[in-house]
């Protein structure tokens, strides 16, 4: 004979647990974002290296992105408009990063990993294949992109340009991750 059993707590316990869940949690966040930033700890780099330098001036992706700089457009607008005249599609749809500039204005994830992430998705769109393999074209497109970032820098812009840090971080690094995208999208 099954019985069940009905757990039953008054408020002041299920506060007690609910506290108590949520500070573990809170823990358990923690420790994995210290572990995160001690593996992104670098020094990021204001020039481009002879090598790296080399990868740019092969990417017409990077090419056009350094056309861009001081140009008015933001870091995730610059990078989805330059990616979209790669695919040769309407710049008009550059509009859509607009809200991503600057860490979606709040100095949170990087406008050229948003962007990026914008310019896979919209190249897999547009492959002639079944949407299953339109989706893990994508996904694993996107999971290249991501672990490619993330041993290049931090997700967030205040981590990216720190206060008093030149914008010369930021150009460095979109060109860089136009080359990557310019690889994932052709």
């Amino acid at each position: 004979m099954d019985k069940t059993h009905d757990l039953k707590l008054n408020r002041r316990d299920f506060i007690g647990c609910a506290s108590g869940f949520m500070l573990g949690s809170c823990f358990l966040n923690s420790s994995s974002l210290r572990l995160y930033e001690e593996i992104n700890i670098q020094e990021l780099k204001e020039e481009l290296t002879p090598e790296e330098q080399e990868l740019v001036e092969n990417s017409a992706l990077a090419q056009e992105l350094k056309k861009l700089f001081g140009k008015g457009y933001s870091c995730a607008e610059s990078f989805f408009k330059v990616s979209l005249g790669f695919m040769k599609e309407s710049e008009k749809l550059a509009w859509v990063a607009s809200g991503f500039g600057g860490g979606i204005y709040h100095k949170d994830i990087c406008g050229y990993l948003t962007s990026g992430v914008m310019a896979i998705g919209l190249k897999g769109g547009s492959l002639e294949k079944e949407r299953k393999e339109k989706k893990d074209h994508v996904r694993s497109a996107v999971k290249q992109y991501w672990k490619w970032w993330i041993s290049q820098a931090p997700l967030h812009c205040s981590e990216i340009r720190k206060k008093g840090t030149s914008s010369k971080v930021c150009r460095r690094l979109g060109q860089l991750a136009a080359v990557r995208i310019e690889e994932l999208i052709k």
